[in-house]
């Protein structure tokens, strides 16, 4: 995956997730990047900025019933994860004209049980800023979608999830 060759992750953790997701690819030529490789896969997500960046949009996913950034599985249609969590952040939140970062922010590895004995999502996280009076729209995926203030995440985020906000917008600049 070239994204994944050429990224500067901008500290040593996140290089070492990176070498990660590489070695990964590697070992699944096949099926890594799909939902269906038990042994984890990739996925796209993206924290989406209002148009000036005191608010992020985060949904509260129907199935883990937590606030999370917009995201899900890549899709045979995408050419590129880049594309993948764009598709995923259109569709999740209804807002066209999203304007998606070319680099990826951050990348978070995480359990999850997309098979009964549970698997990975290796996932590469993107920043997306909304235009301006953007309106939102709930998809099927979500019980609520909502703007929070950047510095007032609701007490159900993880670090995972600051660490995403803070640097989307130090990247959003």
């Amino acid at each position: 995956m070239r994204i994944l060759s050429s990224w500067r992750a901008p500290d040593a953790a996140q290089d070492e997730l990176r070498r990660e997701f590489l070695r990964h690819l590697e070992e699944h030529p096949a099926d890594g990047m799909w939902r269906e490789c038990t042994d984890g896969h990739i996925t796209a997500s993206t924290a989406v900025l209002d148009a000036s960046r005191t608010r992020v949009l985060l949904t509260l996913h129907a199935k883990f019933k937590a606030w999370l950034q917009l995201g899900g599985h890549c899709e045979p249609g995408d050419l590129t994860v880049a594309g993948a969590a764009l598709r995923e952040a259109l569709e999740e939140s209804g807002i066209p004209a999203l304007r998606l970062m070319p680099e990826p922010v951050q990348l978070d590895r995480h359990a999850v049980r997309c098979h009964p004995q549970g698997t990975w999502h290796l996932d590469v996280q993107y920043v997306a800023v909304a235009p301006e009076g953007a309106v939102h729209t709930v998809s099927d995926e979500s019980d609520d979608l909502r703007w929070f203030p950047v510095d007032d995440l609701p007490e159900s985020a993880d670090d995972a999830l600051r660490r995403l906000v803070a640097r989307a917008l130090a990247e959003s600049d």
